[in-house]
């Protein structure tokens, strides 16, 4: 770590010593070298993102860093540390109070879709509760690399707020009930997503493996004739992978433009004379910026985005108008 003669660095300070070949050619010649982001590979290698946003932890404790992933971990952790406690003094009714029930959300105790998954037991579902928290810590934090940690804490908390919805939902049916943790297996699907031809499971391909448990669970589901579990497992599943794909460029949401007012004609004193000397008083338009150099100045702040803060940065409708610069610039060059 390279000190600063103004300010030593913290625990909580990160000093960035060196820049990758990508953002170095950007920064010294922006518009020249933007065809060699054609060459950036979106199935990156493993921990290859070099931006210092992504690296940030969410908080520190005692000079170690806390990522996202981890602190979600933790407090899924200690919710069935004081679930095992509450239950082992016969205090099991406090528990209710956080539990989701539709019924009970409809009458309005709206906490409940926020609290379902801070009562994990550790009977009979100690064994599957480690082994989700394992995989939000190995797989949530390799996601948590490429998208950063506040926008992975945005992707868990949507994972995480899908079936008490879709639950609520159903209840308008017949009541409805939903207890404990949740998200672990769309989190391997992201990362499925991210890195599909990465060995996991028994060197088998992340890729497979994530359609194996995906189908395990559909099957389970199917087996116990619970379709809303069935359309939980999708509706998230199918969020992770989506999500992931948006990321990537790869997945555009429609955009809904609402008809615009045609401007209304306005009478002046004075008739069509009036008219005429009004026309003849505006003074002419600015002659309109040159297409080129609108790009060059939009892409211009792209790169600089690039080279402050990573590709990871950029939005999939940023990605997009790069890549599409990216092709018109090589086309110009070779004259195609």
């Amino acid at each position: 770590m390279i000190k600063s003669p103004n300010k030593t660095p913290t625990p909580h300070t990160y000093v960035r010593t060196s820049r990758s070949p990508i953002e170095g050619e950007i920064q010294r010649c922006p518009l020249a070298r933007i065809a060699t982001l054609n060459s950036l590979d979106d199935s990156a290698t493993m921990n290859g993102y070099d931006s210092y946003d992504e690296k940030q932890p969410v908080t520190w404790f005692r000079g170690h860093p806390i990522y996202a992933a981890y602190l979600i971990v933790i407090v899924f952790a200690a919710s069935m540390i004081v679930t095992a406690l509450l239950m082992a003094v016969g205090q099991r009714d406090l528990l209710n109070w956080v539990t989701f029930e539709s019924s009970r959300v409809l009458a309005g105790e709206i906490w409940r879709i926020f609290t379902y998954g801070l009562v994990n037991s550790p009977i009979p579902g100690g064994i599957r509760f480690a082994i989700d928290m394992l995989m939000i810590v190995w797989f949530g934090r390799e996601v948590e690399k490429v998208i950063g940690g506040r926008s992975f804490l945005r992707f868990f908390g949507i994972l995480y707020l899908i079936p008490p919805l879709l639950y609520t939902l159903f209840g308008l049916r017949s009541p409805t009930s939903l207890v404990g943790e949740a998200g672990a297996l769309a989190v391997f699907v992201a990362f499925a997503t991210y890195y599909p031809s990465v060995p996991v499971f028994l060197a088998v391909l992340s890729k497979w493996a994530a359609m194996i448990l995906v189908g395990i669970y559909v099957l389970m589901a199917l087996a116990a004739q619970n379709l809303l579990w069935l359309a939980s497992i999708l509706s998230t599943t199918g969020f992770a992978y989506a999500y992931v794909r948006h990321q990537q460029g790869r997945l555009t949401l429609p955009s809904f433009r609402l008809p615009r007012r045609e401007p209304k004609f306005q009478v002046l004193p004075g008739g069509a004379h009036a008219s005429r000397n009004v026309s003849t008083k505006t003074s002419p338009s600015p002659a309109p910026r040159p297409l080129r150099d609108t790009a060059t100045a939009e892409m211009d702040a792209l790169l600089d985005k690039i080279a402050r803060s990573g590709m990871g940065s950029l939005t999939a409708e940023e990605r997009a108008r790069l890549d599409a610069a990216a092709k018109a610039h090589t086309q110009r060059k070779f004259g195609r």
